[in-house]
């Protein structure tokens, strides 16, 4: 084997080329950059819309440490490819976030609508023809911090528990909002809905022009809150119906399930010793005008999994409240919901290829911040992932709808390039052996042709 020789080179190299491609989005995003600089004005110094772009450019590499800027002091490339004027040190970037966090964090909303509606992705319409609006909350693990809003949250560690919102079954985020790590569920939720829904609904006006159906857990059991989405209907948007997880509370299973018998209700016999009926009930609701569907499913066991006989039956009741048609069968709205547990999987992407499990101030109103910069960072990736990675120019990869922002990073944004400067023009040259160079290639002729036309 020949030996290999180390030296360093004489021009710009940057380990990651996917930030022109970064560069393209934000530059969809200058109005509402420029809000930000009327909001937050400065006479000198770093401009309120480069600490944006700046952290932006930290979060889609998978860094959301304040102090990850430094390592980019004097890169030509990172300021060339996001439109930056002058970067940030690590403790300006700080300050300012600390400082500017609630006013920054106001005009996030707009910078997500503009972008998902200037890009126009394919958000993923169910096969029933609902548009998916996936509102949950999760638990980020901050544990032995003093950082302002840590507490004991449900899963058992103390840290946060923020509320995040994805729209379609591609998982494009339209909130991710802090939450003290102590806060119930449903606490606030009115608040957040009355922002998320319309939300979607305009984006759904925008694009696919599907009704939106909005899927929670049992923990947002609530007949308030059913109102509160109930109101957002009519205006000419798009409607919006609801699928939420029923509790049971303090439900007799045994007491229904004798109701049943009596009624003649037909069981199901799933095996020996186990069987189940699916049956559905009408209810109206304080502040709901129409008659809502509550689908329900008993299952009664005698025989235990393992063949035991059980001196008492065990019930198992679950139930499910939504306005679809009836014309959505009882199964067909079990099997919806269910398909609301792909979320989780957008939550992971959060904490782990974002880097957000621990949030990286010891203040709430800056940690926020974060959160809702990271849903813009996760929206931009998504995008980049969707146009760039599924076409037959594609690295070559498995078959997918949709590919994770880890993929995105690795394919896209990591890229090896090298800077040229000659006539007053920057070139970004990729190598030879580039698995990517054809998506990126095209990605970025994509923007070009569509700023020239826009």
């Amino acid at each position: 084997m020949r030996p290999i020789q180390v030296k360093q080179l004489d021009y710009d190299l940057t380990p990651t080329a996917g930030l022109a491609l970064v560069g393209h989005h934000l530059k969809t995003l200058a109005p509402v950059l420029a809000e930000v600089d009327a909001a937050l004005p400065v006479r000198t110094g770093v401009a309120s819309s480069d600490i944006v772009r700046s952290y932006l450019g930290l979060l889609v590499q998978g860094k959301s440490d304040f102090d990850a800027i430094e390592n980019l002091r004097g890169d030509k490339f990172f300021k060339q490819a996001l439109g930056i004027g002058l970067l940030p040190s690590s403790p300006t970037l700080r300050q300012r976030m600390d400082a500017g966090a609630v006013a920054l964090g106001a005009l996030v909303p707009a910078m997500i609508e503009r972008l998902l509606v200037r890009s126009a992705p394919d958000y993923g319409v169910l096969p029933c023809g609902w548009l998916p609006l996936d509102i949950d909350t999760f638990a980020m693990d901050n544990s032995g911090t003093s950082k302002q809003g840590v507490g004991r949250t449900y899963a058992g560690v103390d840290g946060y528990c923020p509320l995040a919102a994805y729209l379609g079954s591609h998982g494009f985020c339209l909130e991710l909002s802090l939450r003290p790590g102590v806060q119930h569920s449903a606490k606030h939720t009115d608040e957040d809905l009355r922002a998320i829904v319309p939300l979607a609904q305009r984006l759904s006006a925008a694009g696919p022009k599907a009704p939106v159906l909005a899927r929670l857990d049992s923990g947002f059991d609530s007949a308030a809150l059913m109102a509160a989405i109930e109101a957002m209907n009519g205006g000419g948007l798009p409607q919006v119906d609801w699928l939420i997880k029923w509790n049971p509370r303090s439900t007799d299973a045994a007491q229904m399930a004798a109701e049943l018998d009596a009624a003649g209700a037909a069981w199901e016999h799933l095996r020996k010793g186990k069987r189940q009926v699916i049956f559905e009930r009408s209810v109206q609701l304080a502040g709901v005008g129409r008659l809502v569907r509550r689908v329900l499913r008993l299952v009664e066991r005698t025989i235990g999994a393992a063949g035991q006989h059980l001196i008492l039956p065990e019930y198992e009741l679950d139930g499910w409240t939504t306005t679809l048609p009836a014309r959505i069968g009882a199964a067909q709205v079990i099997a919806l919901y269910a398909d609301h547990g792909t979320h989780e999987q957008f939550h992971a992407e959060f904490k782990t290829d974002l880097d957000l499990t621990r949030l990286p101030s010891g203040k709430f109103d800056t940690n926020a911040l974060v959160c809702a910069l990271a849903a813009v960072a996760m929206n931009i990736l998504r995008l980049m992932g969707q146009q760039g990675l599924l076409g037959p120019d594609a690295p070559v990869r498995h078959a997918a709808k949709r590919r994770r922002i880890k993929t995105v990073m690795q394919e896209l944004i990591y890229r090896a390039g090298r800077l040229i400067e000659h006539g007053r023009r920057f070139i970004l040259g990729l190598g030879a052996n580039d698995r990517s160079a054809c998506a990126f290639m095209r990605l970025h002729r994509e923007h070009v042709c569509r700023a020239e036309t826009a």
